[in-house]
């Protein structure tokens, strides 16, 4: 014979159950689809450095340049502010393969500018940074989520200092304009890491938005990646 009690804890444990499996779901999920957007990008850089019709084609026809910046900045917007878009399936799939499509153009315009060896260590180093920061996201007992106001504003200041380097353009700018860069976009990673995990930490993002948790991990590792390509190239010339 079971009491009310008993069965308020059966409850519990059932529910605590049902919801981490839901959120393991979502992780594997968020994981498959943002390894399918590094696969493509990873595939268009290989066109861009490797096939020389399309690198000298993009180096001599700009608007495809400006033609995937716009189409970028627009399903970004999309995505980012319509919630019945991101998570309506298909719309939400067709939104983020057109925005990692462009977005992987734009990459493989600009590394088809650097030497072929700046760009693996660069791609090598990302990994490696990329991988040690989500297992330190996935163990450690500090909790980022909570950062997000304060990343946001360093965020803002970066973009200012990007604009006082533009204008006085040198070399040790340009250096430290990276570093800060792919320091702050570090800890990107790990806050949007963790909020995806959700558990115990004070903020997470619903199993329902998988898109936009893939688009964040995605955006987080190409501006990591951009901001080491710039170091490794500055530090090459």
């Amino acid at each position: 014979m079971y009491s009310e009690d008993s069965d308020l804890v059966m409850d519990q444990e059932f529910s605590a159950f049902s919801e981490k499996n839901v959120r393991l779901g979502f992780i594997r999920k968020v994981y498959g689809i943002l390894l399918c957007q590094i696969l493509v990008t990873i595939l268009v850089m290989v066109m861009f450095m490797y096939i020389e019709p399309v690198k000298q084609y993009s180096m001599h026809n700009p608007w495809i340049w400006y033609t995937a910046f716009a189409i970028t900045f627009v399903t970004l917007i999309i995505l980012a502010c319509c919630e019945n878009v991101r998570r309506q399936f298909p719309m939400n799939m067709i939104f983020l393969g057109i925005f990692t499509l462009c977005e992987s153009i734009l990459l493989g315009a600009v590394t088809s500018h650097y030497d072929e060896v700046s760009v693996l260590l660069a791609v090598g180093i990302t990994a490696g940074v990329c991988f040690g920061l989500t297992v330190f996201a996935f163990q450690t007992k500090y909790d980022f989520t909570m950062w997000g106001g304060l990343l946001f504003v360093f965020l803002i200041i970066l973009i200012l200092f990007g604009l006082f380097a533009a204008i006085f353009h040198t070399k040790v700018l340009s250096v430290v304009y990276a570093s800060l860069g792919a320091l702050l976009f570090s800890f990107y990673l790990v806050f949007d890491t963790q909020l995806m995990l959700g558990g115990k930490h004070k903020y997470s993002l619903s199993p329902e938005e998988y898109i936009f948790a893939a688009l964040n991990l995605y955006l987080d590792i190409v501006n990591l990646f951009l901001f080491i390509l710039s170091i490794i190239g500055n530090a090459r010339n």
